[in-house]
């Protein structure tokens, strides 16, 4: 049986969340999460093109991932339990959705009409999300940082993304597969957020060749500093 919710309507839903999230009660905690994000990361600063996208990642970490110190839940899952409670079933739905996000390394494998489809690197899964704007600069092959958002029935993009450039394709996949063969204990996320870092390097350091910043086999001290 299909869900009543529209597939464009999940926006309202996040923006509760969101108030949820940034309530004055919970400012220290989200000031912490900010801290533990851009050292994750790389620092970011309001000049840098990046800026938006960064800020919209951390929010989305924030809310969908970070496990809260006080609660041990995510905001995501506070509040989808405390809707469970007086909500209607439709409403209760769309806030467990915040709860089941997809967060990761995809390539990009096909772009056709209103549909994108990912292939996340260490799964290898595949996932057609239902995108009907296009996503400026986005072609097959691209390996992107991005985070899906499963919403009555389909999938959906959130507002952050982390774009690599064309020329890291190559070395990504390659450190991913060396890891899932050697060091197949290690999160996934570990290689997501030194890739984001590695992207900020590439924003900073204009002079230094994008190959030698997506050089997994050492890392440099200019690259290993957070700022």
């Amino acid at each position: 049986m299909d869900s009543p919710l529209s597939p464009l309507s999940y926006q309202p839903y996040l923006d509760q969340l969101i108030a949820f999230g940034s309530q004055e009660s919970r400012k220290p905690d989200l000031l912490d999460a900010k801290a533990e994000y851009l050292r994750l990361t790389g620092e970011v600063f309001e000049d840098d093109k990046i800026f938006e996208l960064r800020m919209a990642s951390f929010l989305d970490y924030y809310l969908f991932d970070r496990v809260s110190p006080i609660s041990k839940l995510t905001p995501a899952a506070e509040l989808y339990q405390l809707r469970l409670q007086g909500a209607s079933p439709e409403e209760a739905n769309a806030f467990r959705c915040f709860t089941e996000t997809v967060h990761g390394l995809f390539e990009v494998r096909k772009l056709g009409k209103g549909l994108v489809r990912l292939r996340e690197l260490f799964s290898g899964k595949d996932f057609d999300v239902t995108e009907r704007r296009t996503v400026a600069g986005l072609e097959t092959g691209d390996v992107l940082e991005a985070r899906l958002i499963p919403f009555a029935g389909h999938l959906l993009f959130s507002s952050a993304f982390c774009f690599h450039p064309r020329v890291a394709v190559k070395p990504i996949k390659a450190e991913v597969k060396r890891r899932k063969k050697k060091e197949p204990d290690r999160p996934p996320t570990e290689l997501v957020w030194e890739c984001a870092r590695r992207a900020v390097k590439v924003e900073r350091y204009k002079q230094i060749a994008i190959e030698r910043i997506y050089d997994f086999s050492q890392t440099t001290p200019w690259l290993a500093s957070a700022s």
